[in-house]
């Protein structure tokens, strides 16, 4: 079968590492999305490549960007992609256009500010378009109930792109606490930031469209659903400081940093109750030496587990740059003795390589999604307690009271 045909929805840090009119100044510097995308292109995974914004005019910029920082970088690698709209247009609906321009059994990826990830996941599964959507998934539990309802429907693969599930280091704690050799779930904490010139990146949705929560803690959130299968959240209590993000020119009441209070049950009925604690901020220093410190604590009744991959014992230091830990078990960014990208280790281009291969293996009939959920995929159905949780999370600080999660015969709410 010939290989997939993927729309890039979304031409930002993540998408392309164009930012401002430049390269951005986080860890991303040449993205992640496209720069994968062209290398599976590469090795015959992939298809024809597209790729939306809203502005048409952006895009002779982003290709200069990708001609210089990754066709020059890396031994002439492919970067040619269709966009939508057209160079002096502007249309926040271009997305329609270019899904319309695929065949079912393709697929998109979207990448874009979190409100806009439910319409056009949307309009692609009802166009039996595979997607592959960042976290978090929407913001909404009865959109994210809605969109499995759909894909089921179409027979579509929704896959949320929760790349800490591929982490090696989390991945071997997750299999160490589902196969029970640290006993019972008892309590998870986590935290996870970046520094404050990421407000300036995410100044246009920053506490307007979505918070930090739904940004940083759907990582270690979805890391804890995903060791602990046999719990359920119960009930969420958020708290938030503020003062930083306004300080630096974002909206009224825009949360530097939020921490969520989740009670977990477990579902057997035996009475067994676990705490999780995620905290997540956008407003770390500037010169603290990494872009995300990342970093959990998992208790269960027989045993621990500690993991901080904020600097993973490698550090790198210049006279301009000071002390930096960077992150290559992530994106390696470093091209191999040929010169071609060598990156197709690392957790952020596994993430996407994962979800290729399972619209693949869905189109030629080998795989049904639910052979897809019982593999332990960030799918939609593998992330509704993250949903629920983060959803709660927003209410809780909105109404300024615990919010309980409910779930009914496969049903979920929020009361």
């Amino acid at each position: 079968m010939a290989p997939l045909n993927v729309c890039m929805v979304g031409t930002g840090e993540y998408t392309t590492g164009f930012v401002g009119g430049g390269a951005s100044g986080s860890d991303k510097k040449v993205g992640v999305v496209g720069l994968t995308l062209f290398d599976l292109r590469r090795r015959g995974k992939v298809g024809n490549l597209s790729m939306v914004g809203t502005s048409g005019n952006k895009f002779p910029a982003i290709r200069e960007h990708l001609q210089k920082n990754i066709t020059e970088a890396y031994n002439g690698l492919d970067t040619a992609f269709e966009s939508y709209p057209g160079h002096e247009q502007r249309d926040p609906e271009a997305y329609k256009k270019a899904i319309d321009a695929l065949s079912p059994g393709d697929a998109i990826t979207i990448f874009t500010p979190d409100p806009t990830h439910y319409p056009i996941a949307l309009y692609a599964i009802q166009r039996k378009i595979h997607v592959m959507i960042t976290k978090p998934a929407v913001k909404l539990l009865s959109e994210h109930q809605h969109l499995i309802a759909e894909a089921r429907k179409y027979n579509v693969f929704v896959y949320v792109e929760h790349h800490k599930r591929f982490d090696p280091a989390y991945a071997d704690a997750r299999n160490r606490a589902i196969n029970g050799a640290l006993g019972h779930f008892n309590y998870f904490y986590s935290y996870m930031s970046q520094p404050k010139s990421q407000l300036e990146t995410f100044k246009a949705w920053a506490g307007k469209d979505s918070d930090i929560s739904y940004y940083l803690n759907s990582h270690h959130i979805d890391i804890c659903e995903s060791m602990v299968p046999e719990f359920r959240p119960t009930k969420v209590m958020a708290s938030a400081s503020t003062g930083v993000a306004t300080d630096l020119g974002c909206v009224d009441g825009t949360e530097d940093t939020i921490s969520l209070l989740v009670d977990w049950v477990k579902k057997d009925g035996s009475g067994r109750r676990a705490t999780g604690v995620y905290t997540a901020s956008w407003t770390a220093p500037q010169k603290a030496g990494v872009h995300s410190n990342q970093y959990f604590h998992w208790m269960g009744s027989k045993g621990e587990v500690r993991i901080n991959q904020a600097k993973r014992g490698y550090d790198v230091a210049g006279d301009e740059g000071g002390l930096t830990w960077y992150n290559p078990f992530y994106m390696k960014y470093a091209p191999d003795e040929e010169g071609n990208f060598a990156g197709q280790g690392g957790y952020g281009y596994v993430s996407f390589e994962k979800f290729v291969d399972a619209c693949q293996a869905l189109r030629d009939g080998r795989v049904s999604l639910d052979d897809l959920d019982k593999r332990g995929l960030p799918t939609l159905v593998n992330t509704i307690a993250t949903g629920a949780i983060l959803e709660a999370g927003r209410i809780s600080l909105d109404e300024k009271r615990p919010v309980e999660v409910v779930e009914k015969d496969g049903q979920w709410s929020l009361k």
